[in-house]
């Protein structure tokens, strides 16, 4: 509740206004002269002060409340005072109103006059106040951030500036961090940031994309192999913890790893002890481990996918990174890093952007700007040189061909083979058969993160399904 100070040598002038105010919701503070009203303003917080201009007896200059006035401005700036004034007073009145007095009111006073005025004036010093706060607070963060390697990262959100912060500050400590948010949103970049401004960061520092390794080769690529521990290995090779060692190791995508890699990676966080594939030899390694998953770790693990001890072991600081549409103050801004100072983009077009729901994060995004800066035509850019949905009617193109600019029509013509293929895919993506697995596995080159997107399915279950069918990985 506000407190109000009411300033007057008048003690019936005082109760007055102080049980207006009280039957009203404020508190009030009564002081009878300017040196007892100094004092409390020095101890006290108030939300607004209302004086009188004389507190002597036969006294009407006003030099009085004058001379109070200013100093109670010199102890708070922002406090707002209202001046109590006779007609005799009104000049002054007016020239410490421009001095920055917050109103005057005549005696004797209308209630419903000075209530608005207290009401208002108190609404506006709040805001005033709330904005000081919030300018310092945000020059805090820039002066924190003024020394600090970013790594480059673009941005204009406040939800990527909490993550950055947060990156920045779990930086100098050495604990583990996961890193969650959807694909293309910039988790290596916040693994980079944090590296970046560790104590380790003149360390190696060594990235592992762990759903990309082959599953029979992803422990000894992590751990390390002898010679002979598989078919092709004709020499010792040391794995990512060894190369890490003293530094720091990002795992991306780590709810791909299979169980027997979860065992001697909760092992390694928690003794630094592992063995190469192949061998009985202890080695020891000091690594600091980030990691980061699209995943519902908490299903998997309910799914008996993931050790949730591994788990607990990998999240103690959990670092959340929205989706791009949830940070739509940092695509523009993105924008204007791919595309370069070359182009420019229309309001409309820069609307169109706003709304697009960006599936693909800042991963589609880059891809959409680099496809619009090579097929423009001129220097503004034009919502059909990204190239996504129909923005202006937000459905999908209605065929291959309205999806590419005029000339390029043929490109887009849709073969009887591939007809075929998105046919087989479509009806089995339920349940993909061998001939599905094997034709999507054609179509995309066999990399395997597009082809169980196709499918439909996770890295996981794409990966069981050919071991099931026998197909080559």
């Amino acid at each position: 509740m506000d407190t109000i100070l009411i300033v007057d040598d008048n003690q019936a002038v005082c109760s007055a206004l102080a049980l207006m105010l009280e039957l009203h919701g404020f508190n009030t503070h009564i002081c009878l002269s300017p040196d007892a009203a100094l004092a409390c303003v020095g101890e006290h917080e108030f939300a607004l002060v209302i004086q009188d201009m004389n507190f002597t007896q036969d006294t009407t200059s006003g030099e009085e409340g004058k001379r109070l006035f200013f100093e109670l401005r010199a102890l708070q700036p922002q406090l707002p005072i209202i001046l109590l004034t006779a007609w005799t007073q009104l000049e002054l009145a007016v020239e410490l109103v421009k001095q920055g007095a917050a109103d005057y009111m005549g005696k004797p006073w209308d209630d419903d006059k000075l209530l608005n005025s207290v009401n208002n004036l108190i609404s506006l010093h709040t805001l005033s106040k709330q904005n000081t706060q919030l300018a310092r607070s945000e020059h805090q963060r820039m002066a924190a951030i003024k020394d600090a390697d970013l790594c480059g990262i673009v941005f204009g959100s406040g939800a990527m500036q909490r993550c950055i912060d947060l990156a920045l500050q779990i930086a100098k400590s050495d604990v583990s961090v996961l890193i969650t948010g959807p694909n293309g949103a910039g988790k290596d970049k916040l693994a980079d940031i944090i590296h970046a401004n560790s104590p380790l960061k003149h360390k190696p520092f060594i990235k592992v994309n762990v759903g990309a390794l082959p599953m029979d080769l992803l422990e000894a690529e992590l751990f390390g192999a002898e010679a002979g521990a598989f078919t092709g290995a004709n020499k010792a090779r040391i794995g990512r913890f060894e190369a890490a060692d003293g530094g720091t190791l990002f795992l991306d995508e780590i709810g791909n790893l299979p169980l027997s890699g979860q065992v001697k990676l909760l092992r390694v966080l928690q003794t630094g002890e592992f063995e190469r594939l192949g061998s009985h030899q202890t080695r020891k390694v000091n690594v600091r481990v980030l990691s980061a998953t699209n995943a519902e770790l908490a299903d998997d693990i309910a799914a008996g996918r993931f050790r949730e001890d591994l788990f607990y072991r990998l999240n103690v600081i959990e670092l959340a990174l929205p989706p791009l549409h949830q940070r739509q103050d940092d695509i523009l801004p993105l924008i204007g890093y791919f595309i370069g100072p070359g182009f420019t983009l229309s309001k409309s077009t820069q609307q169109a952007l706003l709304n697009h729901a960006w599936p693909g994060n800042v991963r589609e995004l880059e891809n959409a700007c680099k496809r619009a800066v090579i097929l423009a035509s001129s220097p503004e850019l034009t919502i059909a040189d990204f190239g996504l949905l129909n923005l202006s009617t937000g459905r999908e193109p209605s065929s291959a061909a309205e999806s590419v600019p005029q000339g390029y029509e043929a490109i887009a013509k849709v073969t009887p083979q591939a007809a075929t293929q998105t046919h087989v895919l479509a009806a089995s993506k339920t349940d993909p058969d061998k001939q599905a697995i094997e034709l999507a596995l054609t179509e995309h080159n066999g990399v395997i993160a597009r082809v169980a997107k196709s499918l439909g399915l996770s890295r996981q279950a794409l990966y069981r399904r050919m071991e099931k069918f026998g197909i080559d990985k």
